[in-house]
């Protein structure tokens, strides 16, 4: 069983990776032997994850990067194409989010959302697959939520953007499986994030979440990082154009 979750030698972008699930999947990526290229805007709160993944006796490399910006992208994938000279996983974690009604819906708003947790996917998907096809092989997971299949009142930009990704997931483990990409989702639901934190805070509305909850607590970085090892490793070999949602059973009724 270890070995099937041996990830010793592979090479891991992980986006997002300053705070929440980013960060805690570079470092349980970390614990199971895979080089880690952590890739965020905050380059002081990468470089304090640097120094910490560096203890754990494998090799990280840290990339300021603009998930919104091609150039920030291809900088990335160069960089560790140039210290590694492989990609083995993509970790497409980056996302915002956005609270606007749709009849409140502005344009830039809206585009930056989509830029931000649709688009990069995309576009980063594109360049990392590059890399993968010339030893056709490799894991991509796509970082959504439970927002992409249930609608919430005042998130429409978010909703929009994270149901696209469930999609998107399908679409390119479809068109990559034969290059030996596998390429699946995962849906978090209420975990405790810098993103969430306002309403985590706020006891009377974290009440009507619980209730509805049925594991009745909130979920961890961790807990959603131990799902993305699990697509990443080789215990998933068999499984692609899945999004596996880890919600406590928010969903179980949809």
């Amino acid at each position: 069983m270890k070995d099937l979750l041996n990830l010793k030698n592979k090479v891991a972008i992980v986006t997002g990776a300053s705070s929440g699930i980013g960060y805690a999947t570079a470092i349980r990526l970390a614990e199971a032997g895979c080089n880690v290229v952590l890739a965020a805007r905050r380059i002081e709160k990468l470089n304090k994850l640097e120094s910490k993944i560096k203890r754990m006796g494998v090799k990280v490399l840290t990339v300021q990067t603009d998930v919104t910006q091609k150039k920030d992208i291809e900088n990335l994938v160069n960089m560790t194409v140039k210290k590694f000279g492989r990609i083995d996983i993509l970790v497409n974690n980056a996302g915002v989010l956005d609270s606007q009604e749709f009849l409140s819906l502005e344009k830039d708003r809206l585009e930056k959302v989509i830029d931000t947790n649709l688009y990069s996917q995309v576009w980063l998907g594109q360049a990392v697959v590059k890399q993968m096809k010339k030893k056709k092989s490799g894991r991509i997971v796509n970082i959504t939520s439970i927002a992409g299949f249930k609608s919430s009142s005042g998130l429409t930009a978010y909703n929009l953007s994270k149901a696209a990704i469930v999609m998107l997931t399908k679409n390119m483990a479809l068109e990559l499986g034969a290059f030996g990409i596998r390429v699946n989702g995962v849906a978090p639901g209420l975990i405790e994030t810098e993103m969430t934190s306002g309403m985590i805070k706020d006891k009377k509305l974290l009440k009507s979440y619980l209730e509805k909850i049925p594991l009745n607590r909130t979920g961890n970085g961790t807990e959603m990082a131990n799902v993305v090892l699990f697509l990443a490793s080789d215990l998933s070999n068999y499984v692609t154009g899945e999004t596996i949602i880890a919600d406590g059973g928010w969903t179980i009724h949809l």
